[in-house]
């Protein structure tokens, strides 16, 4: 077999010590074009891929951050497939006005996060390892994980607290999304309770002061519970009693917000139905069109997230934009900084969000 190149040899074929070819490797933008271009043609002529086991012995890194996210995309539920038996393999399949199999739209927040995180994870000279957690978090993937890499970003509330003090006396650990609680994670979160406030202010200017409805996710969600609170602060602040307030809940897909609009059209409107996410939203949308429900004119109807087929929508949705690729990157940054300055005091970052007013809540301008 022919002899695997090692790092050595690479450095000798370009002329540069081994530390120029790590920074080529792992910090590109730090080492002048000519000489990143010559060790990049020497790791061409030899072949070379870097040993990640060899390199983490020598450093006591890995040079792998870890992103953990709950379960959120029902692939659980999908059908089994085993290609190399024959099983569904094909050039094509006509399909006559299928609906969508399922529901993935929660998979939006997660997939801009993860851009980002790995965006900043590359230019950082890091690859970014991704986990799922399916089943319990006690025993599931999570645990696995910090095994093999630096550091670990996790969703709030995503993994049961115990187990989270267990992790982080393994490796540094950043909450991502939701409050802090009093504890000494790293947090990184978006300014959710206050641009909730302020667009529910906005609502019931659109209203003349009539109460919404409030449209919520999950009774677990971390993001849920500060949209409540600004909701909440909100409206007591205008005098209107919280208790007076319907509250539906769905499951932030937009096939739950359908249902519940489909609800609201058979039995009677609110003067407006505030949604703590775009999804929900824009299926109780999707209802009222087919109900004869006119938005604004008869229920003002706003979101909160900013994914982009909100822009589209008929009409389009008012919202709060989250900045949902930079959360990813904010979260990457301050773990990089707590590997860099392990006893510093934790951090706590909070985004800014934009409220994007559109004509589903635009009764007059």
């Amino acid at each position: 077999m022919r002899k695997t190149p090692t790092v050595y040899d690479v450095a000798d074929r370009a002329g540069v010590s081994i530390a120029t070819v790590s920074r080529v490797l792992r910090t590109p933008d730090t080492v002048r074009p000519a000489t990143r271009e010559r060790v990049l043609d020497a790791v061409a002529e030899l072949g070379y891929v870097p040993s990640g086991s060899a390199r983490g012995l020598a450093e006591r890194r890995t040079g792998v951050l870890g992103l953990y996210f709950p379960r959120f995309d029902a692939m659980d539920e999908v059908a089994a497939l085993d290609v190399l038996s024959g099983d569904r393999v094909g050039p094509f399949t006509i399909v006559q006005d299928a609906e969508p199999r399922d529901d993935r739209g929660s998979m939006l927040f997660q997939d801009d996060v993860l851009r980002g995180a790995e965006l900043e994870a590359w230019r950082r000279g890091f690859v970014l390892m991704v986990g799922i957690g399916r089943g319990d978090p006690r025993t599931s993937t999570v645990r696995d994980m910090a095994g093999r890499v630096d550091g670990l970003v996790v969703l709030a509330r995503s993994i049961p607290d115990d187990v989270l003090v267990q992790l982080s006396a393994r490796v540094p650990v950043v909450i991502l999304a939701g409050p802090r609680r009093g504890d000494r994670y790293d947090h990184v979160t978006v300014s959710d309770a206050e641009a909730m406030g302020e667009l529910t202010r906005h609502v019931l200017a659109q209203t003349g002061g009539r109460a919404p409805a409030y449209l919520a996710g999950p009774a677990d969600s971390p993001d849920g519970a500060q949209r409540w609170q600004g909701f909440s602060e909100a409206i007591e602040a205008a005098g209107v009693p919280i208790a007076s307030v319907p509250v539906l809940r769905g499951d932030f897909t937009r096939s739950s917000g359908r249902r519940i609009g489909e609800e609201l059209v058979a039995r009677g409107l609110p003067a407006a139905l505030m949604s703590s996410n775009d999804r929900m939203a824009l299926g109780a949308l999707d209802a009222f069109r087919d109900g004869g429900v006119r938005v604004p004119v008869d229920v003002v109807v706003t979101g909160f997230d900013g994914i982009d087929v909100g822009a589209v929508s008929a009409p389009p949705l008012t919202t709060v934009r989250q900045p949902m690729i930079q959360l990813g990157r904010a979260a990457i940054q301050v773990l990089a900084h707590r590997l860099s300055a392990p006893d510093a005091d934790p951090v706590s970052v909070s985004l800014p969000v934009e409220i994007v007013l559109r004509r589903s809540s635009l009764r007059s301008s």
